[in-house]
């Protein structure tokens, strides 16, 4: 499989869902994000967008956003339990495992997702992770756990111009959780999940600002 070649199509993919604001439909609102979706092209479900202003600079959003093994994210975010490097292909792109606990009270058993993430940076100072579903040998299905698929997602950290100590960040699921879940179950989880998602990464920021 050509790790490169699909890593850089989702990351053309993912900047076009940022500024392609056309079709999105609001679903939640809270202080911290506005939660939208539209139907994804992608697989039979929808693409999840959330956006949000975190007080922190792009740099210490970034550290605690970063899927990396031994990285904050675990740390704070309640959908990650684990990060596995299975492949390091180039120094920006790499082939990860990452293993979620169950979720909606039960009724989501816990999953893993085998991923190629490219993590790019951009002139202004915008940082990505991208991410697609991919398969490696290394990685068979697993006892415990039930195949998900993540189609193009990620995570976009936008520096404010003027504003050094905040930063706008874009996240984008898309997710195919796998097994024989109810539709309604899924479309009530994601929602609910990225406000928490926006919460829980504000805390993570500030508790960083404090060390």
């Amino acid at each position: 499989m050509d790790y490169v070649h699909r890593a850089n199509i989702v990351a053309d993919c993912l900047m076009g869902f940022k500024k392609d604001e056309s079709g999105w439909k609001t679903c939640k609102k809270s202080s911290d994000v506005i939660v939208s979706w539209r139907p994804s092209t992608e697989f039979p479900g929808n693409v999840y967008k959330g956006e949000g202003v975190v007080n922190g600079s792009t740099e210490k959003v970034w550290e605690c956003l970063e899927p990396v093994p031994g990285g904050l994210r675990v740390k704070w975010d309640n959908n990650v339990k684990k990060f596995e490097l299975l492949e390091q292909v180039t120094e920006i792109i790499s082939v990860c495992r990452t293993v979620t606990p169950s979720a909606a009270m039960g009724i989501i058993a816990p999953r893993d997702f085998v991923d190629v993430v490219q993590i790019k940076q951009y002139d202004d100072g915008t940082i990505s992770s991208n991410a697609t579903n991919v398969v490696h040998p290394s990685c068979p299905l697993q006892s415990g756990y039930v195949r998900g698929f993540n189609h193009t997602c990620g995570c976009i950290c936008v520096p404010i111009s003027g504003e050094p100590n905040k930063t706008q960040v874009f996240s984008f699921f898309q997710t195919d959780l796998g097994g024989l879940l109810p539709r309604s179950v899924v479309d009530s989880f994601f929602p609910s999940s990225m406000a928490e998602f926006y919460s829980n990464l504000a805390k993570a920021v500030k508790s960083l600002k404090d060390h």
